[in-house]
C-alpha cells in the first residue's frame, strides 16, 4: 500500500499535466468506483449495509473521496510531488489529535509531544517549499514547482483524510471491507463527477497520450482499488493510527520517484521537516 501510494504522487502529477486536474481526478475516481462495484458484486456474499448505515457511509465517502481528492489534486498540481508526500506523511498526527477529540484514541503526554513535533515538521516543509519557490523566482531561474497555496491545499486534504479515517473506524468492525470501500468510493465519485463535468467537456480527448491513460489506470485501479482495500483492512485490524504509520514509507518512495521523474530535490528545511514528522510519529506511537 505504501509503495503504491508513494509512486502515485508522481503518477498523479504527471497525469495532471496531460489532463486538467479536475478531469484527471474525476476520471480516476469514477473508474475506481465502477471497479469496486464489480468486484463487490462478484466476490462478497454478505448482505449490503442497511439504509441508515449506507447513507452514513455515502456521506463519509463525500468527505474522504470527493473533498479530500479535490484538495489533493488541486494542491498537487500547484506544488511538487515530494512536498505533497511530506505534508501528507503527517496524517497520523492529525488522526491522533482528531481521534482524541472524538474520544476514540488515547493520547499520552509523550504522544502529544510527538504530535506537536510532527505538526511542526509540516510547517517546516511548507515554509521550505515556499522559500525555495521564491528564491527560484527571484533568481530568474525556473521555479521549483512549490507554492504556498499548493502546500496549504494539500494540508487541508490531509485534515480531511484524517477525519475520514477516524470517523470510518466504527464501520470497519461491522461492514465488509469491500462493501466499505465500494460505498465510500461511490459516495465520493458521484459529487466529484458533477464538479468535474465542465473539465470533461473542455478536454481534447483525442490528444491524450497513451502514457497519460496509463497514469489514469495506475492511479485508479492500483492506488484507489488495490491499495484502498489493503488500507481498509489495516484500519479494521490495526486501528487507524497504527495503519497510518505505514504511510511513513510513502514520502521515502515519493521523494525517490519524484527525483527520478521530475528531478525534484527537497530543500534543507524540508528534509528537517521530514525528520521531525517521522520522529514525532515514532515518539507518539512506539
Amino acid at each position: 500500500m505504501a509503495v503504491i501510494w508513494g509512486v502515485n504522487y508522481s503518477v498523479v502529477k504527471f497525469g495532471a499535466t496531460h489532463f486538467s486536474p479536475l478531469a484527471f481526478n474525476g476520471l480516476r475516481v469514477a473508474i475506481a468506483a465502477v471497479a469496486l462495484v464489480v468486484i463487490s458484486l462478484a466476490v462478497v456474499r454478505e448482505r449490503w449495509p442497511s439504509g441508515a448505515t449506507m447513507w452514513r457511509l455515502l456521506a463519509l465517502g463525500v468527505l474522504g473521496n470527493c473533498v479530500y481528492q479535490l484538495f489533493f489534486i488541486e494542491g498537487l498540481s500547484r506544488t511538487r510531488a515530494g512536498t505533497a508526500a511530506l505534508v501528507l506523511a503527517a496524517s497520523p498526527a492529525f488522526i491522533a489529535v482528531i481521534g482524541r477529540l472524538l474520544g476514540v484514541e488515547r493520547l499520552t503526554t509523550r504522544g502529544a509531544i510527538g504530535v506537536a513535533l510532527s505538526i511542526g515538521g509540516v510547517a517546516l516543509v511548507i515554509i521550505g517549499g515556499a522559500s525555495s519557490a521564491a528564491h527560484g523566482a527571484a533568481s530568474a531561474t525556473p521555479a521549483s514547482g512549490d507554492s504556498l497555496l499548493g502546500n496549504v491545499l494539500v494540508l487541508a486534504g490531509c485534515v480531511c483524510w484524517a477525519t475520514f479515517t477516524v470517523l470510518l473506524k466504527p464501520y470497519t468492525e461491522r461492514v465488509h471491507g469491500l462493501h466499505l470501500s465500494t460505498i465510500t468510493m461511490v459516495g465520493g465519485a458521484l459529487p466529484l463527477l458533477v464538479v468535474s463535468a465542465p473539465a470533461f467537456a473542455a478536454m481534447a480527448w483525442r490528444d491524450v497520450a497513451p502514457s497519460a491513460w496509463a497514469a489514469v489506470a495506475y492511479s485508479s485501479l492500483l492506488a484507489l482499488v488495490v491499495a484502498y482495500l489493503v488500507w481498509y483492512r489495516g484500519v479494521r485490524v490495526l486501528g487507524p493510527t497504527r495503519t497510518a504509520m505505514y504511510g511513513n514509507l510513502q514520502p521515502v518512495v515519493a521523494l525517490a520517484v519524484a527525483w527520478l521523474m521530475f528531478a525534484e530535490i527537497p530543500t534543507a528545511l524540508q528534509l528537517g521537516g521530514a525528520a521531525a514528522i517521522m520522529a514525532g510519529i515514532v515518539m507518539a506511537r512506539v
